[in-house]
């Protein structure tokens, strides 16, 4: 994993020293409204049964985008593999960072290095149908509408009945956004 550079952001492979910005993500309810209905989320132990990612500091294929000009945390980003040719990308950003166009920024520069050095051939990405923010990054940086899944969850959150929309990006369609 490299550092990598946009105009406003700095992402970098995320390290055990990141681990309270990521928890005080999680603590915001509008931060994990789309994820888990906004509830609080236990920090002393991981859900192995959770569908999103919380990460600690330690894991591969997460980078941390801090503010280029002063390292202030913005949030993170991942680019998670799921085979050898194909990754999901994943974001999340604090509240306060939210309309200022840094999760296009930063999910493009994922996408770019996907395509570029991590040898990826399809990038996906995912969320809840009703969250019209985070598709609005998704097809701002080139990804396009594939499908929409209708999960039965077991405790679902406000929304969920509209499904989980999934969106994609190939190399040969990449445009580097």
């Amino acid at each position: 994993m490299a550092v990598l550079q946009t105009m406003q952001l700095t992402l970098s492979p995320c390290c055990p020293s990141d681990r309270a910005d990521f928890i005080d993500l999680e603590r915001d309810p509008e931060v994990m409204r789309f994820l888990n209905g906004g509830h609080a989320v236990n920090h002393e132990q991981i859900d192995p049964d959770a569908t999103f990612l919380m990460p600690r500091g330690t894991e591969p294929y997460v980078w941390t985008a801090r503010r280029t000009t002063n390292g202030a945390f913005v949030g993170w980003f991942c680019l998670w593999p799921e085979s050898e040719t194909l990754a999901e990308l994943g974001y999340r950003l604090r509240r306060t960072e939210w309309g200022q166009g840094l999760a296009s920024e930063g999910a493009a520069a994922l996408v770019d290095w996907g395509f570029r050095s991590g040898g990826y051939d399809t990038i996906t990405a995912s969320t809840m149908a009703v969250n019209s923010a985070s598709r609005r990054v998704m097809e701002k940086i080139g990804l396009t509408y594939a499908r929409t899944d209708y999960v039965d969850w077991p405790d679902p959150i406000p929304g969920s009945e509209y499904g989980e929309v999934w969106y994609e990006v190939t190399r040969s369609g990449w445009n580097g956004s």
